[in-house]
């Protein structure tokens, strides 16, 4: 959760910058708007590389922990099952 919060934040802080650096440049309006979208989605994949990795690799244990759990849930349902049936 930590890992998800901070690279949401990055992302933010990274299109925030993006708007500003751009309306100092002189953009204004839907351009602006829209350069400073494609700006920090370029930032924050070169610049946040990393915490993406981290954060992956956190979803992919939590997920994983999560499906063994169903497994094995659903495993001793079966067996109760089972046993309820004879």
């Amino acid at each position: 959760m930590r890992t998800g919060l901070f690279y949401t934040s990055a992302r933010i802080l990274l299109l925030v910058i993006s708007v500003v650096l751009l309306y100092l440049a002189g953009a204004r309006g839907f351009l602006l708007l829209a350069l400073a979208f494609v700006v920090s989605a370029l930032a924050s994949y070169v610049l946040l590389s990393r915490q993406r990795e981290m954060m992956a690799g956190a979803l992919n244990r939590r997920l994983s922990k999560m499906t063994a759990k169903a497994a094995e849930d659903e495993t001793e349902n079966d067996e109760t099952g089972d046993r309820a049936a004879r």
